[in-house]
């Protein structure tokens, strides 16, 4: 199982010295990716996690530790592409696969906000057949000399999209979402699945196996696609038996990727913007950087 790390982007600790800082210590300890997540706006009550309550772009993120590191993968999980155009996306994503030097994973999701659904004029009517016309329209995009689609919700006159990306054919595409659904469609049309932070770790086993039948039905190899744990870390005091997966002592979380490996997982991210005491406004800046310091000397996979 490949280990990644989630640089800062939520909350205080989210500063560009504090995301390169972190970045380049991953890359340094032999980590395998770093991963953003989408957030576009929070209730004017403030009531949802304060992980939510100030987050920064991915991709602009993304594009920014491009420049900062060398080696290392860099991956959203996820970008709602309800509130996305694929043409647009796919220029975008394009062009920091060029510029990573084709480092890029894309991660989509359909996204769960009322108030971001309304914001961007996304509908959510006939979610999946949208989001399978979607991948199609951004994997013409990508690979295709003339891109030219007439479907349900998309249509593209006779055009050309250039430069392509560097990895052939395209970015890997890993889609989220829990539902049985939502795995199945993983299973049928993307290179993976990846998890959300309020993922059951217990029973990933049997999420991944969704998504394998679903694959296997549609005429595909289930052990070529990938599965992607966002492991929303938070170091605490000794758990009991029946702990969280994740949550703990480091030497606890430690023996959990383990567990989760055995599972089926073929990467994990250690995410500490789901911390409550880190990934919020009111946190130290300085208090959480120290602390993912400690997080990814322990974690490190040259360990």
């Amino acid at each position: 199982m490949e280990v990644g790390f989630a640089p800062p982007v939520s909350g205080s600790w989210a500063t560009p010295e504090n995301m390169v800082h972190v970045a380049r210590r991953a890359e340094q300890f032999g980590y395998h990716s770093l991963w953003t997540f989408q957030r576009l706006l929070v209730p004017a009550d403030l009531g949802w996690s304060e992980t939510y309550h100030s987050v920064q772009d991915p991709l602009t993120t993304l594009a920014f530790l491009a420049a900062h590191t060398a080696r290392i993968r860099l991956g959203v999980a996820v970008l709602n592409l309800p509130f996305l155009s694929p043409v647009v996306l796919a220029k975008q994503t394009g062009t920091l696969d060029i510029l990573s030097g084709g480092r890029l994973d894309v991660g989509l999701g359909l996204g769960w906000s009322d108030e971001e659904y309304q914001a961007t004029g996304a509908s959510r009517h006939r979610r999946g057949p949208r989001a399978a016309e979607f991948l199609a329209v951004l994997r013409a995009c990508w690979q295709d000399d003339v891109v030219a689609h007439r479907g349900e919700f998309y249509q593209i006159p006779p055009t050309r999209m250039e430069p392509k990306p560097v990895q052939r054919p395209h970015p890997p595409i890993l889609l989220g979402g829990h539902a049985p659904a939502a795995l199945r469609r993983a299973g049928r049309l993307a290179d993976g699945w990846v998890s959300g932070s309020q993922a059951d770790l217990k029973g990933i086993g049997e999420a991944i196996a969704i998504v394998k039948a679903a694959a296997a039905g549609a005429g595909r190899d289930p052990g070529s696609l990938r599965f992607v744990c966002r492991g929303a870390v938070r170091v605490r005091g000794p758990g009991p038996a029946n702990r969280e997966p994740l949550t703990g002592t480091l030497e606890q979380i430690r023996s959990d990727l383990g567990r989760l490996a055995a599972a089926g997982v073929t990467e994990l991210f250690v995410d500490l913007n789901f911390d409550p005491e880190i990934g919020s406004p009111r946190a130290d800046r300085q208090a959480s950087l120290r602390r993912a310091d400690e997080v990814l000397d322990a974690l490190a996979p040259t360990r």
